[in-house]
């Protein structure tokens, strides 16, 4: 009996193993079966003139209560989180972000908005936004759409109906930013910002619709985080500079986060692939890396400079700030290196990437960031 026993725990873990190599070698091809729709893409109609009028297309606007996810303040990890960064004043600048992907639905090549959405995709939206918007809650108004985002499979194969979905997201945050720029006064900086699917929303939204226009004055700066920006393709296209100091204005902020060792294999892999905003391939070249422990690009900061990570719950709906948990480095390739892996929760993906929690690693310096950066747009009018 014990013999069997022993032959059915080695069974189990040579089954346990066989997994894990067969995830290592098609982990791609695992998620594109798990993630990518079968059905043809279905044909979005656009939405009506001044559809954003509605304050059900929001997750955040004035007007529509102060309890909303990107209002939310986090605990505090004892004192040590300097009480300065988390009791900033409002400052009067207007925030436009853009949330991540939080549909993963294989139905459809888009997210629903009519009847309250994806009740699942609305409620991580929800979660996201508590995490990555909240750090920009210093601002005196705070703009976050729902939109018809690109289920996550469209990320993961290069296809017509991946783009036309991609393309189809895009048209919805585009109404809503008019509608965002339409409705704030017309002397108030604003503050644009993303992360991933949202990021590369942005990145078009920059090089389309900003540049050259009268809002370009305006912008206090573009924080483009979790997607890779090319510093010779995208940022020329943009027309807008990264980052060079803390006290900027008008620039781009970027980073990707790893811990090391990093793995970064899969990321460079669709990026060099990946058509730039100048219309040529990325290829090689290397993407933007913000360091937001100094507000500057590129460089290196210890742990000591970080004023607090949001540590979340493995729920992710609440978290607490830890100071002095993560360095940042960024490497020549334009990777942000964190060090070794911190414990944040189940959400790493592989290769030591901690895209789910770019922003959160950097919670305290982020809110920071904006701030100054807010004052250096004041001071220079």
């Amino acid at each position: 009996m014990a013999r069997k026993f022993l032959y059915f725990i080695a069974f189990c873990i040579v089954l346990v193993i066989a997994g894990r190599i067969a995830y290592e070698l098609f982990q791609d091809e695992l998620a594109q079966i798990a993630l990518v729709p079968s059905a043809e893409f279905a044909s979005v109609t656009p939405l009506e003139a001044n559809a954003y009028e509605d304050p059900g297309l929001w997750f955040s606007r004035p007007g529509i209560g102060v309890k909303g996810p990107a209002r939310w303040q986090p605990a505090i990890s004892g004192d040590e989180v300097p009480r300065p960064v988390l009791a900033l004043p409002l400052k009067p600048v207007a925030v436009f972000f853009i949330h991540p992907t939080s549909y993963l639905n294989r139905t459809n090549w888009n997210a629903p908005l009519a009847n309250g959405g994806d009740a699942e995709a609305e409620r991580v939206a929800r979660i996201f936004l508590r995490g990555m918007a909240s750090p920009f809650n210093a601002a005196s108004e705070i703009w976050a759409p729902r939109y018809r985002q690109a289920t996550m499979g469209a990320f993961l194969i290069d296809s017509p109906e991946a783009s036309q979905a991609i393309d189809a997201a895009y048209a919805d945050v585009l109404e809503a930013y008019r509608y965002f720029i339409a409705s704030v006064d017309p002397d108030t900086p604003i503050v644009l910002a993303g992360h991933s699917q949202g990021a590369l929303h942005l990145k078009r939204l920059l090089a389309e619709e900003v540049r050259g226009s009268p809002v370009a004055e305006r912008l206090v700066g573009a924080y483009m985080i979790g997607w890779p920006v090319s510093v010779q393709h995208d940022l020329p296209a943009m027309g807008f500079p990264a980052c060079a100091a803390a006290n900027q204005a008008g620039c781009v902020i970027s980073w990707v986060s790893f811990a090391e060792p990093a793995d970064p294999s899969s990321l460079f892999k669709v990026y060099a692939a990946s058509t730039a905003m100048d219309g040529e391939q990325a290829g090689n070249s290397p993407i933007l890396c913000t360091n937001p422990l100094t507000g500057q690009f590129g460089g290196s900061a210890p742990a000591s400079a970080n004023l607090g990570t949001l540590v979340p719950e493995d729920s992710m709906e609440k978290g607490e700030l830890v100071p002095g948990l993560v360095p940042a480095r960024c490497d020549k390739r334009g990777l942000l290196l964190i060090g070794p892996p911190p414990e944040m929760g189940s959400y790493v993906l592989p290769g030591n990437n901690y895209h789910v929690y770019d922003i959160p690693l950097f919670w305290a310096n982020t809110k920071a960031d904006v701030a100054q950066r807010v004052d250096a747009w004041t001071a220079s009018r």
